[in-house]
């Protein structure tokens, strides 16, 4: 990578930006976004399409040639392949991860499959259009295309597999020869085209037709696209109709109690009472008659009788949230409710009938809570009819843009202030957070942000996070107008104030570890992301130094 920086060179006194001997243009992704958006309008997906898929296909041209320029000259030739994904990385167009690469040069045999992690293009379809059922890098599959086309010498095409503009978490491209796809309709994006004529051709003498995928939303609350989220939305949608009792799984702040209400407001109860109540925010004395209710003397302090939550709830849905933390006492008591139907209030001497449908929701490993009896097992065969896992936010990354343009549009009403939307630095931190706190901490933060940030105006980096965030990967320009790695500032200081100071290595080794575990409220998998090591390696080292691993 350095020694392809430092083909890179910017010249302010002449206006040039030099890749080699190839002059480069530095342009807002904006822009682009807004090109593309109208020849979409202006011609149709097709034909858009197709021009996209040319542009790129040259700009992938130019730059194998670089690339066979280098090969030549006695670079490796994977290394000189590699150039390619590095360049397209370097220009900020997309990141590229290789996951297979086989290539002949002699017997132009080639094949490849490649990662793509923040693909401008996808980005800028979505946020115009949604998630639909299509791959829209068209312009960046038009690239790698052409680049390999110059590099073996003979038409390679690729195909687009997963893409994150239809809900998948990222994109994936595979190439092989043309003539193995034995896809004609396909390949003929990849042909020679006269497009100016046909171009001019369709403006004359064509009726334009505007036919772009529909938006694909679920729900005017629900926001989502990513195979995770469907995967549970379509469970919900399936229980809508019903009066399964189903049970709600996933993280804390993960969005359980939005469920719940989404299942009673599309289901046959939605005209009848939706009541909620948080089983561990209730004292272990008082949770019975929230949930039961008390008649009046039944004890010390009961001068009125109360209806508990079963019957405000009657004909409608009662939510126990953090059911998992009822008292043992108050389980064998909700088994009856369940079994029977009656519920009886403290101090009365008839039940009554209910007819309530239970939703419950837990972050607590219930099966284990069995095993070690502080959760009944009969009560878990009962609510556990029908359980839907809620995917964690960092499971869901697709569904983040979204959320954000949700979360920007209820506080931007609620403090009365109109923005643009979230800067390309700040989507990026926010896309690479690894939310520990789910969708509650999102929600917090845009809200946040959404106050700091100016009337009318972006919302940066700095007012999700208090500070602006350094991304490490950036490259710098000298005094000379070279491009330098970037992102070693904060790390030469740290390293020098604990040369100064004379701390502790082991200290701080062992402090890095216990911070990491309070922020991931003692999950391992997550304090050892954060750490930028594997799980087992934080075991080792928490075990080593005789730390808690929980």
């Amino acid at each position: 990578m350095g020694e392809l920086l430092s083909l890179l060179r910017f010249n302010a006194g002449s206006g040039h930006i030099w890749l080699d001997e190839q002059r480069m243009l530095l342009l807002h992704a904006q822009a682009f976004r807004e090109l593309r958006r109208a020849l979409l309008d202006t011609l149709g997906v097709e034909r858009a399409r197709a021009l996209l898929v040319h542009m790129g296909f040259a700009s992938g041209q130019r730059d194998g040639e670089l690339a066979v320029r280098e090969r030549r000259a006695g670079m490796r030739t994977e290394d000189a392949f590699m150039l390619g994904p590095r360049l397209h990385s370097i220009e900020g167009i997309v990141h590229v991860e290789k996951v297979h690469l086989e290539m002949d040069l002699a017997t132009q045999h080639f094949y490849g499959e490649f990662l793509w992690e923040n693909s401008w293009e996808c980005e800028a379809h979505v946020a115009d259009f949604g998630c639909g059922e299509d791959p829209q890098c068209w312009s960046q599959i038009g690239y790698a295309s052409g680049y390999t086309s110059a590099f073996m010498g003979r038409l390679i095409v690729y195909k687009e597999t997963e893409c994150k503009s239809m809900g998948d978490s990222r994109c994936r491209i595979v190439g092989h020869p043309a003539e193995e796809w034995a896809d004609e309709r396909y390949l003929s994006y990849f042909r020679q085209h006269r497009i100016a004529e046909r171009l001019i051709e369709f403006n004359l003498g064509m009726e334009h037709v505007r036919s772009l995928q529909p938006r694909r939303e679920y729900d005017q609350k629900l926001v989502g696209v990513s195979p995770a989220f469907r995967a549970a939305f379509d469970l919900l949608r399936t229980a809508a109709n019903s009066a399964i009792t189903v049970l709600l799984l996933g993280e804390t702040g993960v969005g359980k109690e939005l469920f719940a209400r989404w299942l009673h407001d599309n289901g046959r109860r939605a005209n009848q009472p939706f009541i909620a109540v948080n089983c561990a925010a209730i004292p272990a004395d008082l949770i019975e008659a929230e949930l039961f209710g008390v008649e009046k003397g039944a004890y010390t302090g009961a001068h009125h009788a109360r209806a508990g939550r079963f019957e405000r709830a009657n004909g409608g849905t009662l939510f126990l949230d953090e059911a998992g933390d009822l008292p043992a006492a108050t389980q064998v008591k909700l088994l009856r409710v369940l079994q029977t139907g009656e519920v009886e209030r403290l101090g009365a001497e008839q039940p009554m009938r209910v007819d309530v449908r239970i939703v419950a929701a837990t972050n607590v490993d219930l099966q284990a809570a069995m095993r070690t009896g502080k959760f009944r097992s009969d009560l878990f065969y009962r609510l556990n009819t029908f359980p839907i896992t809620i995917p964690p936010l960092r499971e869901r990354t697709a569904d983040i843009p979204a959320l954000v343009t949700r979360f920007i549009e209820k506080f931007g009403a609620l403090y009365e202030k109109k923005l643009r939307g979230l800067t390309d630095r700040a989507m990026r931190e926010v896309l690479r957070h690894p939310w520990p706190g789910n969708i509650r901490e999102l929600e917090n933060a845009v809200e946040r942000a959404v106050l700091l940030a100016p009337e009318h105006g972006e919302i940066e980096a700095s007012h999700l996070w208090g500070t602006a965030a350094q991304a490490r990967d950036d490259g710098r320009l000298d005094a000379a107008g070279q491009i330098t790695q970037g992102g070693t500032d904060a790390l030469d200081a740290l390293c020098a104030q604990v040369l100064e100071q004379n701390i502790d290595i082991a200290s701080l080794e062992q402090r890095l570890m216990q911070t990491a575990m309070q922020r991931a409220n003692g999950n391992l998998s997550q304090a050892a992301r954060l750490l930028g090591i594997t799980r087992p390696q934080l075991a080792y080292r928490l075990k080593k130094e005789g730390l808690p691993a929980s």
